[in-house]
């Protein structure tokens, strides 16, 4: 089962957004979860969404990159969803083994992204955030896939992007999840 944690507040307004979204929602054992739609007011059904996430063998973060990080209200199910006890801390056991794939999709050109550069910075340098988060709950953090130029992208780079990202969900339908770690440090 894969879960996607879909967080875009203008989701009508994304087209790289929407694609991925509409590329991957009809697969087999595939829930999309669009929390801007589930939780327009912020008031997260805690429950629902660790009952989700207990279902899933891979968990798909896809989001707009907001000012070098997540929108706000991913940031807040990260502070409610992520429980010590739950997803880390003493028992906090719940996400170990599962496999995180971080689909961020950046509206700025993967050049701008480099020492000198507009973003000042490579982009490595701002996937630690979320990498951490994932690793923190114990999961198995996997190579990002990350889709540049999201407001100008050409509909036919768009379609290939939305491809791989479904031929990669695909591949994973069969693949076990790693068994977490005796004693691993939360």
């Amino acid at each position: 089962m894969i879960v996607v944690i879909h967080a875009h507040p203008y989701p009508s307004r994304s087209r790289a957004g929407r694609a991925l979204v509409e590329a991957i929602r009809p697969l087999p054992d595939v829930e999309v979860r669009s929390l801007y739609d589930l939780y327009p007011d912020f008031d997260i059904d805690v429950a629902a969404e660790q009952e989700a996430l207990a279902r899933a063998g891979l968990i798909v973060w896809l989001h707009p990159f907001y000012w070098y990080s997540v929108p706000g209200l991913l940031k807040h199910w990260f502070d409610k969803v992520l429980e010590r006890g739950w997803a880390y801390g003493d028992g906090g056991v719940a996400l170990a083994g599962k496999r995180c794939l971080w689909v961020p999709t950046v509206g700025g050109a993967e050049e701008t992204y480099a020492t000198g550069a507009t973003n000042l910075k490579p982009f490595a340098h701002y996937v630690d955030p979320v990498e951490q988060t994932a690793r923190f709950c114990r999961m198995v953090w996997e190579e990002p896939f990350v889709v540049f130029d999201a407001r100008v992208i050409r509909p036919e780079d768009l379609a290939r992007h939305a491809a791989l990202l479904r031929e990669r969900l695909l591949a994973y339908g069969g693949a076990p999840v790693r068994p977490a770690l005796e004693g691993a440090a939360a």
